[in-house]
């Protein structure tokens, strides 16, 4: 039998361990902050000013968080540095691991001599799924013709890769040179995206520059909001299997894996 006196010795070593031991702070995870790979504006005269187009790629180097809430602020500045505009535009959700295409528009009374892109820091949040979950929305039979007045006419179809429609799509395209270099980008919607059913979009990209040679247009697509729900929903939801089609072909009459199997265990 253990004496009382020692009982309440041991008592009380144990009590300051576990005192101890609750006030460790755990490690928290660092997160990466979102980086602006590029940006691109364009300014084109107006009836009523000028028109600032702008263009901007937004990166996520985090595998496992949504980085939600970020709001992008364009700031126009004339030769003397004063403000002729300013626009906060809230951005779709960036899913994890991956990166967001975004564009916009703006009227300045004055023409801006510097157009510069900044954002807030995104809101973290643990993904509800794994990152191979989130599947990309296939484009299909694109087409991009120049217009009479510099612009480009953008068209093609997207689908959706997963059992579940999707309500609202975001359609994103990028115009670049033959170096890669981002020269302009417009947007667009659609709506209930079912699929099997790949629904045609259209977008015109302005303000592109004259001497500017258009070699390959980028096209990506993504669920609309500030947070990641929408893509969340559909990966739950389950995606449609890669190979839908039954084989027509005939099976093979003897099954070579397994007589190559066989032959290399005698």
């Amino acid at each position: 039998m253990i004496p009382r006196s020692r009982t309440v010795s041991l008592l009380a070593l144990g009590a300051i361990c576990l005192t101890g031991c609750a006030s460790e702070e755990q490690p928290v995870q660092e997160l990466k902050p979102l980086a602006l790979k590029e940006q691109v504006s364009n300014i084109v005269k107006s009836a009523d000013g000028y028109a600032v187009n702008w263009a901007g790629v937004l990166s996520n180097a985090n595998p496992w968080h949504f980085g939600e809430h970020v709001v992008a602020t364009i700031v126009g500045q004339d030769t003397k540095g004063a403000e002729v505009v300013r626009m906060d535009q809230p951005l779709d959700a960036v899913p994890p691991g991956g990166s967001l295409a975004f564009t916009g528009q703006a009227t300045a009374t004055q023409k801006p001599a510097k157009v510069t892109i900044q954002y807030r820091p995104a809101q973290w949040r643990l993904a509800a799924r794994i990152p191979s979950a989130f599947r990309e929305f296939p484009i299909t039979r694109t087409q991009t013709l120049r217009q009479k007045d510099g612009s480009y006419l953008i068209t093609g179809y997207v689908d959706n890769p997963y059992r579940t429609a999707a309500s609202s799509l975001v359609v994103n395209a990028l115009l670049r040179d033959k170096t890669g270099k981002l020269l302009a980008g417009g947007s667009t919607f659609v709506d209930d995206v079912k699929a099997g059913r790949p629904p045609r979009f259209i977008l015109t990209v302005s303000g592109v520059p004259p001497r500017a040679k258009v070699a390959k247009t980028e096209i990506t697509a993504r669920t609309w909001g500030s947070t990641g729900r929408p893509y969340e929903d559909l990966a739950l939801g389950g995606a449609l299997p890669v190979h839908t089609v039954k084989p027509t072909t005939e099976p093979f009459a003897v099954d070579r894996s397994t007589e190559i199997v066989s032959k290399y265990k005698q």
